[in-house]
């Protein structure tokens, strides 16, 4: 017998990774290969391999960046002494932060100019939450990935704290751990917002996978294991009672998964491109699906967001116009 697809919506590429990856095209098309990027642009193992076949080269350090060259600094975001030696390395630097983590960035120095400490809620092996520590001085931010860790917080003053979180959590994870804090320091100061700093579109797929959960009795994320966004919507789906598995291209979805399923939900991390996620329903066609129906959880009308400055500023120079 065959079986249902659902494709959730939305899902896939949000605009901080549109963004960041027509950024590195148009340098690409600029300067030529090599350009150097720190740290991978989005995590996304086909989206990298894809540029790195062109010429782009990833590097972890601004060390290991040539002096004198363009490069690109990832959608993740970095710290401020990453921009100083870029500098003293003569390095031309184009600056792909997405818009929503400069945002945490900018409310993590706001409250440590208003003198409080600062808790950033993240995983430690992620580059987004280096990015917003390196905004707030030392002895006075503290990272914490758990209610546990929340709740032993041992800060100088627990009359001045506040909280921001890695943009790419959990919603209801992070929910928790802020509740946490708050019993342990209860006039913790937060960003005005109903998911403290969880970017829109990390929301709004998180809640389309939720539905998809709850209709589906498999799941299947496609995105890669170093996307934290990606690695939330399989925890999730799981957690509502999904067997949920995450794959990177469709030739890992294995027939015994699908045992027993009626209907088969597909959703996307927001590194993750949509040619992927077709290449996965073809897959499941191939493998008994009789239908497909986008189940639509969320409408996304969010406007694109304004290259950097000194990208367009090269292009000038350069005399090419961008597309």
């Amino acid at each position: 017998m065959g079986f249902h697809v659902l494709l959730a919506k939305p899902r896939g590429f949000c605009r901080g990774v549109e963004n960041a990856i027509r950024i590195v095209e148009m340098a690409l098309e600029l300067v030529g290969p090599p350009l150097y990027v720190k740290h991978a642009i989005v995590h996304n193992r086909f989206v990298i391999e894809d540029f790195e076949r062109r010429g782009v080269v990833f590097v972890e350090r601004v060390e290991d960046i040539p002096e004198g060259s363009v490069a690109v600094f990832s959608a993740h975001g970095s710290p401020p002494e990453d921009y100083q030696k870029a500098k003293e390395r003569g390095i031309d630097v184009i600056d792909a932060t997405c818009k929503l983590v400069t945002n945490v960035h900018n409310w993590a120095r706001r409250f440590a100019r208003e003198g409080y400490s600062v808790v950033v809620i993240g995983h430690r092996d992620h580059p987004e939450p280096r990015g917003i520590l390196g905004h707030i001085p030392p002895g006075r931010r503290f990272l914490i990935e758990t209610i546990e860790e929340a709740r032993a917080l041992e800060v100088p003053d627990p009359e001045r704290v506040a909280c921001v979180t890695q943009t790419t959590l959990s919603v209801d994870d992070t929910r928790a751990i802020r509740e946490a804090l708050r019993q342990r320091f209860p006039k913790l100061k937060e960003p005005p917002m109903g998911n403290s700093t969880i970017c829109y579109a990390t929301d709004n797929r998180q809640r389309a996978v939720k539905e998809l959960a709850r209709r589906c009795e498999v799941v299947i994320v496609v995105g890669s294991a170093q996307s934290s966004n990606t690695t939330r919507l399989w925890e999730i789906a799981q957690k509502h009672g999904a067997r949920a598995y995450r794959v990177d291209f469709a030739d890992e979805v294995r027939p015994e998964w699908l045992a027993g399923a009626r209907t088969v939900g597909v959703t996307s991390g927001a590194s993750a491109p949509e040619r992927l996620v077709q290449d996965v329903v073809a897959r499941l066609q191939a493998l008994g699906a009789e239908s497909v129906e986008e189940l639509t959880v969320v409408e996304e009308r969010v406007k694109a967001f304004v290259l950097p400055p000194r990208l367009l500023e090269l292009a000038r120079e350069l005399k090419t116009r961008p597309a």
